[in-house]
């Protein structure tokens, strides 16, 4: 049985152009909300026909597209390429506006622990620890992300069911225990550098483990 949450409601909504680097640049309806149960500013970003989305999948079509993408200030704002954030945070965009969804920005810096003890792990990684194990060294879960809040956020937009953007299953394990149907779930790409091919093996190590629906591209 689906986990019970509290009801959210819509606090602030405006619309605002985005425009990327690379010179790609859409807009997005923004979303604040009102009773998330962890109290952070998470925000959702309405991309793309967003409300024709939903109404095609209470229709019986598919599925809004939606990419909950946890804070990375590294590498969405900086670029860093310690870790894949900002590309996937690039293509799940232009990939939402193009079929119609939401981006939920989630504010869980370093899967949950914070900006600056994500830093303190970057130290304990360039010592030998996989991202996981620096985690945990530090006293921390391997990842403290929690998506209720996101599962707040889709209700509180209408949103029922989900195409899932993620490459990590246990966002889909999650959402599905918080009521959430997710259809699908839709990998985003593979973005490769000298400086994060460890931390994309130690990814890909631990999503091997968490049991999930079958994944397409």
């Amino acid at each position: 049985m689906p986990e019970a949450l509290p009801a959210a409601t819509v606090r602030t909504e405006v619309t605002v152009p985005l425009r990327f680097p690379d010179g790609y640049a859409t807009t997005a309806r923004l979303f604040t909300f009102k009773g998330l149960v962890d109290g952070r500013e998470h925000v959702a970003f309405g991309l793309g026909d967003w409300a024709g989305a939903i109404d095609r999948y209470a229709a019986g079509g598919r599925a809004p597209l939606v990419r909950p993408h946890s804070e990375c200030l590294t590498g969405d704002v900086f670029g860093s390429q310690r870790c894949d954030c900002g590309p996937q945070l690039r293509e799940a965009v232009e990939r939402i506006a193009q079929e119609g969804g939401f981006l939920l920005y989630l504010r869980q810096e370093g899967r949950g622990i914070g900006l600056y003890a994500k830093l303190d792990a970057y130290a304990l990684q360039d010592a030998g620890l996989d991202t996981y194990e620096a985690n945990v060294a530090l006293g921390h879960g391997e990842d403290e992300r929690d998506y209720s809040a996101a599962a707040q956020m889709l209700a509180t937009l209408g949103v029922t069911g989900i195409a899932l953007l993620s490459n990590n299953p246990e966002k889909a394990v999650q959402l599905d225990r918080l009521g959430v149907t997710v259809t699908e779930r839709v990998l985003t790409g593979l973005y490769l550098s000298p400086a994060n091919a460890d931390y994309l093996a130690a990814k890909a190590s631990r999503a091997s483990r968490v049991p999930d629906l079958p994944a397409v591209r």
